[in-house]
């Protein structure tokens, strides 16, 4: 079977349908319940509680624990990225001149894994401006699967593409630009950050490479070949630790992986800009830091048009983080089901976030569709009118949060048109774009005062119904929805780290210890 045509038979063969989810164990093993912290073994840690520098900064807040969550005896952690099911399978190096380093967020440190050789570090970075650094992403693909099974591999994907969208607009707080190379192949990442050496994982699970993004005050990229011959100033240290004793092995996975590794490629494609307004807005480190996942919405609340058009201006592509990241132009679109935004009337919408695809998609959706343009400054388009939340909750799985949000949606990749374009590999960065559509929505949840939370579970062919798609000119990907949160009053919330709990506490005066 070639590339291509494994692509398929996962993306296929990983469907939910209404008789039967895609293959999981069915239940959970709370025994191989994998560890939410990665850690090496013997390798020299750099703390970075107290530190102010730019690579402290970055890291806090994009890959940093955002909250601790207790329940009587339960703990667990929150982080700044979000990821399905808190399952968190992203791991994160930095790349700089003073050597390769794994962040461990559970102590908001590095655990030193080499030096780079000054020769080495001069060739990679030649053609960057000084004081760049790198951040390398990739993924425990096991974290997923121990829950997700077959279908895990996607959600490793969106996770990577929050994560990129949060690395993002980080740097772009510490005034520095982020963008992702594709001039760097899977093969140079694993290199590059350690993980294709056998022996520091002999028992422990891999990782399989992500990206790598270059951080600094413009964009750059990294000259053939440097990478393939890259060697550490001296030996590498410390061993990767095992998250789990027992494991299943999901081969579905394994060749999907296989199948879309990428090659190194020049990035040769001018984004093409959406229609209509593109936001400029920039989060405040507090609201990065409050960012949370709905668990349930109200389903009473409603949001005013303005800030409902808000929301959804800062989807659309622009030249601004975190989509300056990105080196593709836009391939991922937005169905809504709205259902209670004052001033406009609930039914079915779309937004189309490249101009490119508005014929195609206008051929594709075989209804009879309104498609009204709800306003000139946004691609916003009215398909059909009527109440859709029950709609909008069957082919989420049949989960009501999908129904009681202001708003819920399906992000639609252009999927056959990419990937006949760019190849088998980027069926990942397809993930990767809704991801950061998905960052960014939950970032403007909580900037309106709302709260929205990301939908893995959907019933992919209902919503390719509900649209009149056929084939696989475009798939959904990902769901999303934004309302007002019914808050649990039974969990106490805490800092991400203690030191932070310290400060707040000399901070204000004493009361009980409750956020």
């Amino acid at each position: 079977m070639t590339d291509a045509g494994a692509v398929y038979r996962y993306h296929d063969g990983t469907k939910h349908h209404f008789h039967r989810f895609a293959r999981s164990l069915g239940y959970l093993d709370w025994a191989s319940q994998p560890s939410p912290f990665r850690s090496y073994v013997g390798a020299p840690e750099v703390r970075l509680q107290a530190d102010t520098t730019t690579v402290a900064d970055i890291l806090r807040h994009s890959l940093g624990l955002s909250a601790w969550k207790q329940y009587e005896r339960s703990r667990w952690s929150l982080r700044v990225n979000p990821s399905s099911g808190n399952l968190h399978p992203t791991e994160a190096y930095v790349i700089a001149a003073a050597g390769v380093f794994h962040y461990a967020p559970d102590q908001h440190g590095l655990e030193r894994r080499a030096e780079v050789a000054p020769p080495v570090w001069t060739a990679l970075t030649r053609a960057f401006p000084e004081s760049s650094f790198l951040v390398g992403l990739t993924s425990v693909l096991w974290r997923e699967a121990w829950k997700y099974g077959e279908r895990a591999f996607r959600y490793c994907q969106h996770d990577l593409g929050h994560a990129i969208a949060a690395v993002a607009i980080a740097a772009s707080n510490a005034g520095l630009q982020a963008r992702l190379l594709p001039e760097w192949s899977h093969a140079d990442v694993a290199a590059i950050t350690g993980v294709d050496r056998d022996e520091d994982f002999v028992e422990a699970e891999r990782e399989e490479p992500g990206c790598i993004i270059a951080i600094g005050r413009q964009a750059g990229v990294g000259p053939a070949g440097v990478v393939q011959a890259f060697r550490p100033a001296g030996p590498w240290s410390g061993h990767a630790s095992q998250l789990s004793e027992d494991h299943v092995e999901w081969t579905f996975i394994d060749e999907i992986a296989e199948a879309t590794r990428w090659d190194a490629r020049p990035s040769t494609l001018r984004r093409a800009q959406g229609s209509g307004r593109a936001a400029t807005q920039r989060y405040a480190r507090s609201l990065i830091l409050q960012r949370r996942s709905a668990l349930a919405l109200d389903g009473q609340s409603s949001i005013a048009l303005d800030r409902f058009l808000e929301i959804l201006s800062h989807t659309i592509p622009s030249d601004r983080p975190p989509w300056s990241a990105l080196w593709w132009d836009a391939r991922i679109h937005l169905a809504l089901f709205v259902h209670r935004v004052d001033g406009l009337e609930p039914g079915l919408y779309l937004i189309v976030r490249n101009d490119a695809a508005l014929e195609r998609l206008r051929s594709a959706v075989k209804r009879d569709f309104l498609w009204t343009r709800v306003t000139a400054e946004l691609p916003l388009f009215a398909l059909a009118l009527g109440d859709c939340r029950r709609l909008a909750g069957r082919v989420s799985c049949d989960q009501e949060i999908a129904a009681d949000g202001f708003f819920s949606l399906g992000m639609i990749a252009d999927f056959d048109a990419a990937l006949q374009q760019h190849g088998p590999a980027f069926y990942r960065q397809l993930f990767w774009e809704s991801g950061l559509v998905g960052h960014v929505l939950y970032l403007e949840a909580e900037r309106a005062g709302a709260r929205g939370t990301g939908i893995g579970c959907f019933y992919d062919d209902p919503v390719h119904d509900v649209l009149g798609l056929t084939g696989h000119a475009f798939q959904s990907l990902y769901h999303f929805t934004i309302g007002m949160p019914v808050e649990d009053a039974r969990l106490i919330t805490e800092s991400g780290y203690a030191w932070e709990r310290a400060a707040r506490t000399e901070e204000r005066p004493p009361h009980p210890a409750v956020d």
